[in-house]
């Protein structure tokens, strides 16, 4: 029986991303990224605020046209549309849950009618009378009440408002959803409800996630697989338990040092690891240590961290 061959929703090769491009001012805010994401996969990016992680998202979504590399989408390279006919298709197949559901928002439109935008430009609902009934299914969906569709953004608070992000998402049946920090704003004890339900609807609707956080121990929550991003670059990238319990690069430790535990003990004696790294020296590539797990590394590294990442193995 031959092993059944997935092909991805999203490819990206060699994407750069370079602000101010040939200036003494120059930015490489993505330098050189590749990745695919899976159909009904959550995919997460994970780094600390300037890693790119965020530029990335928007550069897949073509709110910047990339410098350079491919953004293949349903085998269609989307950094080359042009025309506004393709980019309206594309818009449509991938939404975007951005970070802040407070600026997300246009406080001086009606929820029903910021949730019905995407439905009045993609043509999906033929009169009123089945666009009132979307935009009040939708806000059931996202665990909303129906009633509510009258009322302006400040009406609601910082969960509720990224629950009409969502909606607004949902609402053209997307196939790909980017969330940009979807839960970084809000309340601790709302992060993980919002969480849930992005697990729910994506359960419902087969969605896919690409997963943008800083958080390390939220993104190996709800991701399958896991790429660690730092000044621009992809650093490591594997399976979600796999980068969480046997991280291997020293950013990755960094970052997982970070993470606090309810355990008073444990917290008193928590030491953060500190990374400061050097230029890259242009000499590293994407290596694989394990099966599926990669690190960016030069050629002499790959041993020590294939010889770390099998002792992890075994003390698992």
């Amino acid at each position: 029986m031959t092993k059944e061959v997935r092909h991805p929703l999203l490819q990206v090769h060699h994407l750069k991303q370079y602000f101010n491009e040939g200036s003494k001012q120059e930015v490489r805010a993505i330098d050189d990224v590749s990745f695919d994401i899976y159909p009904g996969e959550t995919f997460g990016l994970v780094g600390e605020s300037g890693s790119g992680k965020t530029t990335t998202g928007r550069a897949i979504i073509r709110l910047y046209d990339p410098t350079d590399g491919e953004i293949i989408f349903e085998d269609k390279d989307i950094a080359a549309l042009k025309s506004r006919h393709e980019m309206l298709d594309f818009r449509k197949d991938i939404q975007m849950i951005f970070q802040d559901p407070y600026a997300s928002l246009n406080p001086r439109m009606k929820v029903r009618d910021i949730i019905a935008e995407g439905l009045t430009i993609h043509k999906l609902v033929n009169n009123e009378k089945e666009k009132e009934a979307r935009v009040k299914e939708l806000l059931e969906k996202v665990g909303l009440n129906p009633n509510h569709a009258s009322r302006y953004p400040h009406e609601f608070s910082g969960g509720q408002r990224q629950r009409i992000g969502i909606a607004r998402a949902l609402a053209v049946n997307p196939k790909m959803i980017v969330a940009d920090e979807p839960i970084s704003a809000l309340d601790v004890s709302i992060q993980a409800q919002v969480v849930n339900l992005l697990e729910e609807l994506q359960e419902e609707f087969n969605l896919t996630y690409l997963f943008i956080a800083h958080d390390l121990s939220m993104v190996k929550y709800i991701s399958d697989r896991i790429a660690v991003m730092y000044h621009g670059k992809i650093v490591e990238l594997g399976d979600a338990d796999e980068i969480y319990f046997n991280g291997q690069h020293p950013y990755t430790k960094s970052l997982l040092s970070a993470i606090p535990l309810p355990d008073p003990m444990y917290e008193r004696k928590r030491q953060r690891i500190a990374y400061n790294h050097a230029p890259f020296k242009g000499d590293e590539t994407m290596h694989e240590i394990a099966p599926g797990h990669y690190i960016y590394c030069s050629e002499n590294e790959v041993a020590q961290y294939k010889k770390a990442a099998s002792k992890g193995i075994e003390k698992e």
